[in-house]
């Protein structure tokens, strides 16, 4: 049977007949919900918030006539001043706001988790979601009650159609506006005693930039993301980053490549920020007990690094003592940025970090024989990161005592990233299977708004997935080259190496399948030996195919499976969704 026909078969329940398939926009405004259960009015209210993504036409036609940033800018703060706040209001949150292209939401969770361990009331909001929408808003690390959300989603959505302006043919801000505005309003409302707040896409416009007096900034690794938006660059890249900075406000940074570094250094500059540069976590550890992170991976502690300065130079902006002994000061080079200080890390920074939760960020599930290994990486670097991280947990897991082991790759991409170059840091770790499928859960999403996606069409996810596995097959085509993941003159249990744990050499090329949701994905992975994921019985034809005839039977006889999720935090919060229905509660 040809790959065509495979493809088929598995899109054959999504686009009948190759009809084209497009998500239904509902515009128009829902009414207030009335005598419904609590549930159902959190429903609603997700329901109506989504009518606020930009559905995928007009995104489009937006990206090629794309207007001024600043005057983007200025249009949400007359959003936050129609809401009923000021920008002044806002310097009540005491404001950490932390951007970068990777680890800038486990920077945000280790710093929060830190100043919680002080006994603070702190606020965070993220983005994006992985299962519900309210994580994005945060109260002492736990997202908002589906009470709390509906109630101040409702607030916020007749605040803002009260005040339109009928000469204005635009009455609300778009999602990802709408949401932060909630976020503002909730930490005030909750009285938290700071906010951590995550930029969604660059900085310097982001709509989370209209704060004026945060009390301290982090800059996380920066990297190749968002080009269409942010630039081609990382000097284009680091300028928006940089674009946080406020006079007088304490900002701190990791090491960078030279040139952007110092692209964040003239910015500074130019506005009299005091930036830094962390010194790295070992340095925080010489004389005491080695740091223990909650967060799994070695690019965790550039991350927990950053968390720690911003952490304490947030408690001494406030006056608080116990903020970390300071150790003996280490001189900066000429010409670059000063040091920032070598300090203990306190007790209670020490349990921030050890707690810190952060799920979809190399995450690991154990589950009977399946491993499920989480971690929402989509750049170039981050997904390096998580090669080491997968390799690396590979290389310390048991051996089965007999019966076989398989690798599974579970993989989506969206939006303009290179999924070519992504796949092909991949490649190397000797996958068996390659799946790939669209980031939504189950075909009937109806019921979940918190899963609806406009701002594509449903045919467009399809020839992605299409596209990926195209990749893939041409680059096992190409795999007489050599492993870039390998060190020449390295031994393979060399202490320093990051070969994959023993696995017998393939003398055929890995075998891929396209799946039209992630249930079904799932299924054909689990064979029904998760002891949590235990779907209805597969669709019809979902396995009318060689390939996932001739796979179901070496998963049902593995005696372990290791499956790596990863491409899109969006396909990691779908899988997440289904294998713990308790983050739907």
């Amino acid at each position: 049977m040809s790959r065509a026909r495979c493809h088929a078969l598995f899109l054959a329940a999504v686009s009948p007949r190759g009809a084209t398939t497009r998500v239904a926009v509902r515009r128009g405004l829902s009414a207030w919900p009335v005598l419904q259960e609590p549930d159902m009015e959190y429903q609603d209210a997700v329901r109506t918030l989504n009518t606020l993504q930009t559905n995928a036409n007009y995104l489009e036609m937006v990206k090629r006539k794309r207007g001024d940033p600043q005057t983007q800018l200025e249009a949400m703060k007359l959003y936050l001043a129609r809401s009923g706040l000021q920008v002044e209001d806002l310097d009540q949150l005491n404001i950490i706001h932390i951007t970068g292209t990777k680890g800038k939401g486990s920077t945000c969770a280790f710093t929060e988790r830190i100043l919680r361990s002080y006994g603070l009331k702190t606020g965070f909001f993220s983005s994006p979601h992985l299962v519900q929408v309210r994580e994005r808003i945060r109260i002492n690390g736990q997202p908002i009650s589906s009470e709390l959300f509906t109630k101040h989603f409702w607030r916020l959505y007749h605040r803002l159609e009260e005040t339109k302006d009928d000469s204005s043919c635009v009455s609300m801000p778009g999602y990802f506006r709408f949401l932060t505005l909630m976020a503002f309003h909730v930490f005030l409302q909750e009285k938290v005693d700071l906010a951590v707040l995550e930029v969604g896409i660059g900085g310097a416009y982001d709509c989370t930039n209209i704060i004026r007096k945060p009390v301290v900034c982090g800059i996380t690794s920066l990297g190749i993301d968002h080009t269409g938006l942010l630039g081609d660059t990382m000097e284009k890249i680091a300028w928006q980053k940089g674009g946080i900075f406020k006079s007088g406000v304490p900002a701190f940074t990791v090491l960078q490549p030279d040139e952007p570094l110092a692209v964040l250094r003239d910015r500074a500059q130019q506005i009299s920020c005091p930036l830094y540069l962390c010194p790295p976590l070992q340095a925080l550890e010489e004389g005491g007990p080695p740091l223990t992170l909650g967060l799994e991976g070695e690019h965790q502690r550039s991350n927990a690094a950053l968390a720690l300065q911003v952490a304490r130079c947030w408690l001494q902006q406030k006056g608080y003592q116990d903020a970390g002994e300071l150790k003996a000061s280490r001189p900066s080079l000429p010409g670059q940025l000063p040091l920032a200080p070598v300090f203990q890390p306190t007790p209670r920074m020490q349990q921030g970090l050890r707690h810190t939760e952060w799920p979809g960020r190399t995450q690991l599930l154990r589950r009977g024989p399946l491993t499920w290994y989480l971690d929402g990486a989509h750049t170039t670097s981050s997904m390096q990161a998580c090669v080491r991280w997968f390799r690396q947990a590979l290389h310390r897991c048991e051996r089965p005592d007999s019966g076989s082991e398989v690798r599974v790759l579970l993989f989506n991409s969206t939006g303009d990233r290179d999924s070519a170059a992504l796949l092909k840091l991949l490649q190397p770790c000797q996958f068996d299977y390659a799946i790939f499928c669209p980031n939504l859960a189950e075909m009937a999403s109806t019921d979940n708004a918190d899963q609806q996606n406009f701002t594509v069409t449903l045919d467009q996810v399809l020839l992605r997935c299409l596209a990926h596995q195209q990749h893939w097959s041409r680059l096992h085509e190409e795999q007489v080259s050599p492993d870039p993941w390998s060190t020449p003159g390295q031994e393979q249990d060399g202490p320093a190496s990051l070969l994959l744990a023993p696995h017998p050499p393939h003398t055929h090329s890995a075998s891929s399948l396209v799946f039209s949701c992630i249930s079904h994905a799932l299924q054909w992975i689990t064979q029904g030996r998760d002891p949590l994921f235990q779907p209805p019985s597969p669709p019809r034809g979902l396995l009318a195919h060689p390939v996932a005839d001739s796979g179901a039977m070496v998963l049902q006889e593995a005696a372990a499976i290791h499956v790596l999720v990863t491409g899109s935090l969006h396909l990691v919060g779908g899988v997440l969704k289904l294998l713990e229905p308790s983050l739907s509660q």
